[in-house]
């Protein structure tokens, strides 16, 4: 098994020091401005302002977990407590210190993981395949196949394309086989993530340049290489003018994953034959029981030392998942070449832990870390596991580790989406000494293997 391997030195760019006393200003404004509106006072609006939080995340249990009056009520609930504080804010004058409060607190934490981003590295422009392979899903993203033209426009690149046929079932990971076998020299998938990692993991295990043409329906893996996923032929340009990145893989038990790999509800949903021509309406029906009921799934898990008991959802990453609140890149990788896996766990039993969530990490509700390794298990023999999207059963315990530098991914030398990796969480403490024009060239940044908040 390979070992996890930590991030390398990373630079701090040219525009570090004016990023950081951008964001050492957008922070104290932050402060300053509903200090200036209400003095004292303040604290109290803030109070005003986490209890709603909490009275909307009871409404949202209430909908989640529960059916019937109690269900609406909690959709009520989950709408009425923030208009009722928008509306206090705006009767006594805080809505505008408040907007520009929270305003000024995004940009300060934008601006602080902009002035932590490492310099840009120059990356070599690689040669065009002899002979390129690519397997096309016409079904995918309501067929975008045939909407963007890509078989010919892949053909007309070079390029031997396989359609996948709507009327059999075909071995995807045997195609990519025979494909190799053949001569090919490049391997792409136009199609869902399911198949980009079917894919990826034959080109990984022969050593061989793969391309992504984001032809599925969300496309999560291209969005994080900073491809155009609205305009798929666009990748088209990495046979021509293209440049290599060494890309992680992650894997459940012997299944490949580019994403993730969720455990607990999600993938118990996703179980449910309707749930493909009818998520919502599924998950809504499904999730009381999931949740509360004698089908409520408790997930144990062990990532890295760290135990972890109670779960009812569990996700693991093909590298961490940036926090949800982040004005930047709000729930994306900002890496793919970390060496860890990203654990976001979920452990919600009951009304009051549901008004905690708001707490975020220290809540005990909300669990993220960076780990190696992460075992799954829940006391059966077999697990369900959504795969990038797809459900299989997995024997268990599931053991779930990081390939690192495994896949190399050919991408379009211009990506107008490709991603800046900041420093993670604010460092603060270094925010501050980059803004006093304290540079430190050549820091090495680990990527964090403990946990980052409970």
């Amino acid at each position: 098994m390979r070992r996890s391997r930590k991030a390398g030195p990373r630079t701090v760019g040219e525009g570090g020091v004016a990023g950081a006393r951008l964001a050492v200003l957008a922070l104290l404004g932050s402060i300053v401005v509903p200090i200036v509106a209400a003095g004292l006072r303040s604290v109290l609006w803030a109070l005003v302002g986490i209890a709603g939080l909490a009275l909307a995340a009871v409404g949202v249990w209430w909908t989640l977990a529960h059916t019937g009056a109690l269900r609406a009520v909690g959709a009520g609930l989950s709408l009425a407590a923030p208009v009722a504080v928008l509306a206090l804010y705006a009767t006594f004058g805080m809505l505008g210190p408040a907007l520009l409060s929270l305003g000024l607190w995004m940009l300060a934490l934008t601006a602080a993981r902009t002035a932590l981003a490492p310099a840009a590295t120059p990356q070599a422009v690689v040669e065009a395949p002899r002979t390129p392979w690519v397997l096309m899903n016409p079904r995918s993203g309501g067929g975008k196949v045939d909407r963007f033209g890509l078989v010919e426009k892949a053909r007309a690149a070079g390029c031997r394309v396989v359609l996948l046929d709507a009327g059999r079932h075909q071995d995807v990971t045997g195609l990519a086989r025979q494909a190799v076998a053949e001569g090919a020299d490049l391997l792409a998938v136009a199609g869902g993530d399911g198949t980009q990692a079917l894919v990826a993991e034959v080109a990984a295990r022969h050593d061989l340049p793969f391309v992504v043409i984001p032809a599925g329906t969300r496309n999560h893996f291209a969005l994080d290489l900073g491809l155009d996923r609205d305009d798929p032929a666009t990748a088209l340009e990495a046979l021509t003018d293209g440049v290599e990145l060494r890309i992680d893989l992650g894997y459940a038990a012997d299944r490949v994953f580019v994403n993730n790999a969720s455990f607990g509800t999600y993938a118990s949903i996703v179980t449910d034959p309707a749930y493909r021509d009818a998520k919502t309406r599924t998950t809504l029906r499904t999730l009381p029981g999931l949740l509360t009921g004698e089908e409520a799934t408790r997930l144990r898990a062990q990532a890295d030392g760290t135990r972890l008991h109670g779960l009812q959802a569990l996700l693991v990453s093909n590298n961490p998942y940036g926090r949800a609140v982040d004005a930047a890149r709000p729930g994306r990788r900002e890496r793919l070449d970390s060496g860890l896996l990203g654990v976001v766990c979920v452990r919600v039993g009951n009304t009051a832990q549901a008004a905690r969530f708001v707490g975020g990490p220290r809540s005990g509700g909300l669990i993220r870390l960076s780990a190696g390794e992460v075992v799954v298990e829940a006391g059966t023999d077999t697990l369900p596991v959504g795969i990038d999207g797809e459900h299989v059963v997995l024997p268990s315990p599931v053991v779930c580790r990081s390939a690192p530098g495994a896949l190399r991914v050919r991408v379009p030398r211009r990506r107008p989406h490709a991603p800046r990796a900041g420093g993670g969480a604010a460092d603060w403490p270094r925010v501050a000494r980059l803004a006093l024009g304290h540079r430190s060239p050549g820091r090495r940044h680990d990527v964090p293997s403990s946990r980052e908040g409970q």
